[in-house]
This record gives C-alpha cells, sequence and structure tokens, in this order.
C-alpha cells in the first residue's frame, strides 16, 4: 500500500467530515478520489511510498494499530480519524496538525532509529535493516517538513494508503 498526505482545504475538510458524519463511503470515495485526481499543490502533498508503515511503528509502539501510541505523535500516519472501513482515509484536525509539526521536530534521527530498531511486529513486511531505515528516515524527514507546511498553511491533513 502506498501512503500519501494531502495538506486539505476548508472546504475539502468539511466536505469530507459530512459524508463521514453520514456514514457515506461512496461520497467519501468520490471526495477522496477528486482530491487525488486534481492535486496540484505540490508542496502541500507528500508521497511516502511504503514507508508510512515503518514511520507510523517508529512514532507509536512499533504496530500498525491505528490507536497505538501516544500523542501527539500517534496520528502523524494513521492515529487519527478514520473515514473508510476499506482502506485507510485518515483525517487529522488542522488544531492536531500545530500540534504535530512541533512535536515531530522532537524526533531525532538517533530516537527513530531506536524506535525502528524495536519493531518486533511478524506483520511488517520490511526488511528492517540499515537500508530500510535510512528509506524510513529520509521519508519521515519529508513528512515532518510536509507537516510544518500543512500548519503553516493552517490546514488539515487527509492521509491515505490504498
Amino acid at each position: 500500500m502506498l501512503g500519501v498526505h494531502f495538506a486539505i482545504t476548508a472546504e475539502q475538510e468539511r466536505a469530507l467530515l459530512s459524508a463521514d458524519d453520514l456514514d457515506d463511503a461512496y461520497a467519501i470515495d468520490e471526495l477522496l478520489s477528486g482530491i487525488e485526481d486534481a492535486w496540484a499543490e505540490d508542496d502541500l502533498k507528500v508521497d511516502t511510498d511504503k514507508a508510512w508503515d515503518a514511520i507510523h511503528r517508529s512514532l507509536t509502539d512499533g504496530t500498525l494499530g491505528p490507536s497505538s501510541g501516544q500523542y501527539p505523535l500517534s496520528p502523524a500516519i494513521i492515529g487519527g480519524r478514520h473515514l473508510h472501513d476499506d482502506y485507510y482515509a485518515v483525517y487529522v484536525s488542522t488544531e492536531q496538525v500545530q500540534y504535530l509539526a512541533e512535536a515531530l521536530h522532537q524526533v531525532d534521527r538517533d530516537r527513530m532509529r531506536s524506535a525502528f530498531d524495536a519493531i518486533d511486529d511478524e506483520e511488517y513486511a520490511g526488511a528492517l535493516d540499515d537500508e530500510d531505515f535510512e528509506y524510513t528516515w529520509s521519508n519521515f524527514l519529508d513528512v515532518r517538513a510536509f507537516y510544518d507546511r500543512a500548519a503553516a498553511a493552517r490546514r488539515s491533513v487527509i492521509f491515505t494508503a490504498t
């Protein structure tokens, strides 16, 4: 599954949350598809390929559980509000984005490496070697910079993995 974060507009946020409140999976699919297909703001989007999995595990408790880990780092990838049952479509509010942008700067390379090395889950598909860590770290830096930009733009965030 390939992961992407989008810093969405207030209008997109309202539409997605309204569809979620109505439990309208079709409307959510359509809205997300429209966001993905028409996205033009490259500085307010970040692709994490498959590294999102290891990043989430490294920022939380080593598992892929959406409720794993501690706030404020837990919503960075899949710990936010889930909008779909069939795939990851995870919402993070503008307020949470502000906290995340700051908290992600508390994660340095050594802290990330220690957490990455502690991943002990048979379901993790990565290699858990130096190359896998470098891939994870590089993508984490991109995610951190993305959250900085999203916070500066006062946007909420949607993470999708399909």
